[in-house]
């Protein structure tokens, strides 16, 4: 069961939201920004993002996951209201040691999803089971998810959470993460 654990204010370089700690009976530490008023609204845009180590902190330039994490802040910091889930997922469920890992297989030639299968890992194992407690914890009526990954769109539809929108979050592809876009968009059904 979801309770919340700690609320704070964060100022950010994207703009000031409210910043939420839960705890889930698990070990699991994530976190929600929040800006304005989201408690029992409709059409609230909503991100939910996968931890990134190497992409959201060191900037690395081989997934678009740090573009996606800030332009999802800069949107709903221009929003009435909006929440940003952020999940400890590393590496599609993997975790790092096995990201680096896969990271390494792919140095070789090998697609992001071969990197996993190679490892005997599935191709993702994140699991949105907290995103939809959050939702329900602020009654959220429904929303507008900021994701190109359809998996999410299924899981909250099968949660029962009502989508009314769809906003695509999409970086501008370089010469490291080209081959790793067109994986996700071929294989995993992403719509870039």
């Amino acid at each position: 069961m979801l309770k919340l654990y700690a609320s704070a204010n964060l100022p950010t370089r994207f703009g000031t939201f409210k910043i939420f700690t839960f705890t889930d009976g698990n070990e699991n530490e994530n976190a929600v920004l929040v800006k304005g008023n989201v408690e029992g609204q409709s059409a609230v845009p909503v991100r939910i993002h996968s931890e990134c180590l190497t992409g959201d902190a060191f900037g690395s330039k081989r997934c678009d996951c740090r573009e996606q994490l800030e332009k999802s802040l800069e949107y709903i910091a221009k929003q009435e209201f909006g929440m940003l889930i952020y999940l400890r997922q590393e590496g599609r469920g993997i975790g790092l040691l096995k990201k680096i890992r896969a990271y390494s297989l792919q140095d070789q030639g090998y697609d992001t999803v071969d990197a996993n299968l190679l490892q005997g890992l599935p191709i993702d194992q994140r699991d949105y089971s907290f995103a939809k407690q959050v939702l329900d914890y602020f009654k959220i009526k429904s929303v507008i998810l900021m994701s190109n990954n359809p998996t999410k769109f299924e899981f909250l539809e099968k949660s029962g959470i009502e989508i009314v929108g769809r906003f695509p979050v999409l970086a501008e592809p370089n010469k490291y993460d080209k081959f790793y876009l067109e994986t996700k968009k071929e294989k995993l059904g992403h719509q870039l």
